[in-house]
């Protein structure tokens, strides 16, 4: 039976490139292409689903193929830098079509948000998240009353908060001041944005590490502002909302395992080029 394979693409000319050319491989080798068949609910989910572009690329397949992460297995090809999610280039399209043809199934997996967003009305609407969930203004203090596990915590005042994945803490977490976490450490974190502390009003202003089997709840206090609700930089709008709900998610994303590049090896390359610098020098 052949292997079923998904490209999702961006918009880039080079990326569109790209994908003909994959397209015409896979079919050459054999492979069982549904790209034109995603949008029917009576699919079988492919067994991988390959991006072609960036992070961003790949966050948006995501997003577009929720319901298929129990199934089918990542693979990212990064038509610029390399990525935390993208580990092929373009120039290595036949090493990944050998890598398809005889892989035994063996992944790697990232955890999740679960993001339940309860509105006035008591419905509620559930999200995923890979990266973050941020929570903001549009101008002015943000106020807002974190729980934990049900308990109150604190009452936040300031721009923001973030809780973020453990491959989502080199994003907007770290931008904040948030700590970096391997992805084996099952857990979320959630940081402040430039918090107000002073003698009437005080937050813990330190970045929380929280377990996978706790929850954070947060209820805006902001009446009359309208509040952002980002899930990977994508905006929500839930309407009128009573309190947001997130925990670590009982799903995880899977990645094909072959040339899955080493997570602080990712870390050093996106960040610091120490190893790229000494490569050159020798």
């Amino acid at each position: 039976m052949s292997k079923r394979v998904l490209i999702y693409a961006n918009d880039r000319p080079h990326s569109q490139t790209i994908k003909k050319e994959l397209k015409e491989k896979l079919c050459f080798a054999e492979f069982d292409l549904i790209e034109d068949e995603a949008n029917n609910p009576f699919i079988t989910p492919p067994d991988y689903i390959i991006t072609i572009g960036g992070d961003g690329t790949l966050l948006g397949a995501f997003h577009t193929f929720e319901k298929w992460i129990h199934y089918s297995h990542f693979v990212g090809i990064h038509t610029g830098h390399l990525g935390f999610y993208t580990d092929w280039r373009p120039d290595e399209l036949d090493e990944l079509i050998d890598y398809l043809h005889n892989d035994t199934g063996a992944f790697v997996s990232y955890p999740l948000l679960q993001i339940e967003i309860k509105n006035n009305d008591e419905t509620v609407k559930c999200v995923k998240a890979l990266n973050e969930l941020s929570l903001r203004t549009l101008g002015g203090t943000m106020a807002c009353d974190i729980y934990i596990q049900h308990e109150f915590f604190e009452t936040f005042r300031g721009d923001g908060v973030c809780i973020s994945t453990p491959t989502g803490s080199t994003g907007l977490n770290k931008s904040i001041g948030g700590a970096v976490i391997h992805p084996r450490v099952d857990a979320m974190q959630l940081t402040e944005m430039a918090s107000i502390n002073n003698r009437i009003y005080r937050t813990l202003s330190s970045p929380m590490v929280i377990a996978k089997d706790e929850v954070v709840e947060l209820d805006p206090r902001s009446f009359g502002k309208e509040i952002i609700i980002l899930v990977d930089n994508i905006r929500i709008d839930p309407g009128a909302f009573d309190r947001i709900s997130v925990r670590i998610a009982n799903e995880r994303i899977r990645f094909g395992k072959y040339r899955h590049t080493h997570f602080w090896d990712r870390v050093e390359n996106s960040f610091l080029g120490n190893k790229k610098e000494q490569e050159e020098t020798n």
